[in-house]
């Protein structure tokens, strides 16, 4: 590994925890998979308490309650669901200045033009915050279960299940990082960059389910296939197949980002010239 690609990793490390972004975005995802669970148990807590009500008006909510209080598999669905959502979006935004923000300030052009090359500064870019979003997944997949397991009745989840539902939901961050950090850095817009990608998870995934187009193969609705394998822990080695071309779909997608913002770099031309006269 060459100088530069090392200080260019030093550089995005400390710049992700120096600012405090690091903090913020591991409380956030850690406490919505703890608030996740907990909220899905006060729901089924309400609804048992005005379950009264609800049979005067001829409303038998006992079933639904029943459901509510019983699966811990229902709090970790409802904790990845949220963390690619809202933890994906508090990702997208608070490395804005790392995709393409920097370029807007013109802070990449000094070292640009003293010989720092695409390669040490993109490549740090997409192994840094791909591989904290997965790492972040995992644990806050294993929080979420510890928290449905004290909060809820049947534990019917197994730490395979967790574990691959998890890794799913971090592949699936990773994939819409990777976008927004090829756009932003080939456009110099983190901003456009960020509301794309926040858009495109919010509406793509339900668009194929509605559509019921398959969710295999497709890298837009891996967060719904990481809900789905969390439940009995057990999956068929035909589905495990599936799952594994799905995954290696979305890294040769992510392999493609990063060759595509590395030549749209190699591509780009400083312009430090003007013709403004400062006396």
């Amino acid at each position: 590994m060459s100088t530069q690609t090392k200080s260019c990793f030093k550089k995005e490390v400390l710049a992700f925890s120096r600012t405090k972004k690091l903090l913020i975005l591991v409380c956030i995802v850690i406490g919505w998979a703890i608030l996740g669970p907990l909220m899905i148990r006060g729901l089924g807590l309400v609804m048992d308490t005005l379950a009264p009500i609800y049979d005067e008006f001829g409303m038998d909510v006992a079933g639904m309650t029943e459901m509510i209080a019983a699966n811990v598999s229902l709090g970790v669905v409802s904790a990845i669901s949220d963390l690619t959502t809202v933890g994906l979006i508090a990702f997208l935004l608070l490395i804005n200045s790392f995709a393409g923000g920097e370029q807007k300030k013109r802070s990449i052009m000094i070292p640009k033009s003293a010989g720092l090359r695409s390669f040490p500064y993109l490549f740090p870019k997409y192994i840094v915050y791909p591989l904290t979003a997965l790492a972040l997944a995992i644990v806050a997949a294993f929080v979420a279960w510890g928290v449905s397991a004290m909060a809820f009745e049947v534990n019917d989840v197994a730490a395979g299940g967790v574990l691959l539902g998890g890794a799913l939901a971090g592949v699936s961050l990773m994939f819409y990082i990777c976008i927004h950090l090829t756009l932003g850095t080939a456009t110099g817009k983190a901003g456009m960059s960020a509301a794309v990608c926040i858009i495109a998870s919010l509406l793509l995934p339900n668009m194929f389910a509605l559509l019921g187009s398959e969710l295999i193969y497709n890298p837009f609705t891996l967060n719904v296939i990481a809900g789905t394998v969390v439940p009995g822990g057990a999956v068929s080695a035909f589905l495990v197949q599936e799952i594994a071309m799905t995954v290696l779909i979305v890294l040769a997608i992510i392999v493609a980002l990063f060759f595509i913002a590395l030549f749209v770099q190699n591509a780009k031309k400083i312009d430090n010239s003007g013709n403004e006269v400062r006396l």
